[in-house]
């Protein structure tokens, strides 16, 4: 589909250093008079403004680009650049170091104390175009100033002209993101899987860390992820938790929560010796499952755990008996296990595979051990299940479907396997920064999804970036409220 959106270049270097790119570039003058002029001929014909510009964060550097969240002027709204988030991971992966922020159009060229303020407003770039360049409202629009000057490399400065010559070099390299976003520039329709992101265990896991901070204060230490999400990782550390590979890590004394993936009785005894303070944020579906694996080994059975061996769940399961547990990861290795006792057998499944997975690979152990005792209710978490369900329900209305969790999370993963096993092209996401925008040239019908242990403000997030490539009509599958609620542990409740 032809977009009919163009580059407007402001300066006749700056369309220059575009020469090549596949969407029309325009020439459309310097300053607000002459952008203003451009804007009125274009009418309501989607754009991107690339440029050059002056840099006012401190972090932000010569040679660097600025992807603008919005436009401030003087005297008018601010102008949002809703596909913002997209177009900078695109530049950052063809290797461009780029900032995301707001960018300022002023009438004239700004230093000294004025610059000084509109640095110390937030803003990230100064510029004198690209705001009287905006679309009417909800047509896309987007911005990039590659810097050329900062406060401290001025733009009166005999090095102005390397660093302008090596800015260009920099706007040229940016080309080929330029076109994904113009190609990518459609009407969509948006299909949410419901139920998606946090559930019962997730959240309650991170309120634990919250309270934890409220009540004992900063540092409180973290054995592992939390749960398997960078962002809600990031914003804990911002807080004052501390993230460590093993309870050794952690100083004697100090408060240490368990997180949601669960540990073994050895990770508890070596807490109990350095005296820490243990807060236990174990998901209790993973407890069940704990549960269930002792008292199997308890009677001399041996017990099949039907998951990655490398997960960090499997490895706190394992531990509860580990001459007795045998770690089962597919169906080839299901076929060649050997119990001690083919009468006395058990498995047990990590809680956040693909169902249909695990039935088969428990399907084959059956049919090998007859006497094989399963558990007493599906291992598999709830929400796991759910959420792979959900993923059927919209697959057959899309073209592609974005899954946003981490790369370490598992019930995340399995919600990718189980979109391309319906046939359906599927892309792991940790936010909206790490869509491909050559992906979405191609897809007009857009599911979207989360892994339960991705905040739900991300998929917002990609929504509303979405929204900045073209009208978007949103289809949300009903569903019911899941309605599962875990109690806290007695040290925060």
């Amino acid at each position: 589909m032809t977009s009919g959106a163009v580059v407007c270049a402001p300066l006749a270097m700056e369309r220059a250093a575009l020469r090549g790119a596949r969407t029309p570039v325009l020439r459309t003058g310097m300053g607000p008079r002459r952008s203003a002029a451009a804007a009125a001929a274009l009418g309501a014909r989607p754009r991107l403004v690339a440029g050059v510009g002056g840099g006012l964060d401190a972090g932000v550097h010569p040679g660097d680009l600025v992807v603008a969240t919005e436009l401030r002027r003087p005297d008018a709204p601010p102008i949002e650049c809703a596909s913002a988030p997209l177009l900078a991971g695109q530049l950052r992966r063809l290797g461009l170091r780029v900032h995301l922020g707001p960018v300022a159009s002023t009438p004239a060229v700004v230093a000294g104390a004025a610059r000084r303020a509109l640095t110390a407003t937030g803003v990230l770039a100064v510029e004198t175009e690209s705001a009287w360049l905006a679309p009417p409202a909800d047509t896309p629009f987007a911005v990039i100033r590659s810097i050329v000057d900062t406060e401290h490399a001025p733009l009166l400065h005999p090095g102005t002209v390397a660093r302008g010559v090596a800015a260009l070099r920099q706007l040229r390299r940016a080309v080929p993101a330029l076109d994904a976003w113009a190609a990518a520039l459609m009407p969509r329709t948006l299909s949410l899987a419901n139920p998606r992101s946090f559930c019962a265990g997730v959240e309650r896991a991170i309120d634990v860390v919250d309270r934890a901070l409220d009540r004992y204060g900063a540092p409180v230490y973290v054995r592992r992820q939390i749960v398997h999400n960078v962002h809600v990782v990031r914003e804990l550390e911002r807080r004052g938790a501390i993230f460590v590979t093993e309870a050794t890590d952690v100083p004697a004394g100090g408060v240490l929560v368990f997180a949601a993936h669960g540990v073994s009785p050895a990770v508890r005894t070596q807490a109990d010796e350095r005296q820490l303070s243990v807060i236990d944020a174990t998901c209790p579906l993973v407890t069940k499952v704990h549960t269930e694996v002792r008292r199997h080994a308890g009677r001399g059975a041996t017990v099949f755990l039907i998951g990655h061996g490398d997960h960090e769940e499997v490895e706190g399961t394992f531990g509860e008996a580990p001459d007795g547990v045998v770690v089962v990861p597919d169906r080839a290795a299901a076929a060649l296990v050997q119990p001690r006792d083919p009468l006395r057998v058990a498995y047990a499944t990590q809680t956040t595979l693909a169902v249909d997975e695990a039935e088969e690979i428990a399907a084959v152990l059956r049919e090998r051990f007859p006497a094989l005792v399963g558990p007493r209710h599906d291992d598999i978490c709830y929400a796991t299940t759910n959420r792979q369900q959900a993923v059927r329900a919209i697959a057959e209305r899309c073209d592609l479907l974005l899954v946003v969790g981490s790369a370490n999370s598992s019930n995340s993963l399995r919600l990718v396997e189980v979109a391309e096993r319906t046939g359906v092209a599927a892309r792991l996401i940790d936010d909206a920064g790490e869509v491909d925008l050559v992906d979405l040239a191609a897809a007009a019908r857009i599911g979207v999804t989360a892994g339960a242990s991705a905040p739900p403000r991300l998929v917002e997030g990609l929504v509303g970036c979405l929204r900045g490539l073209g009208p978007v009509s949103v289809y949300e599958a009903p569903a019911g409220p899941e309605g599962m609620r875990f109690t806290l542990p007695k040290e925060v409740s």
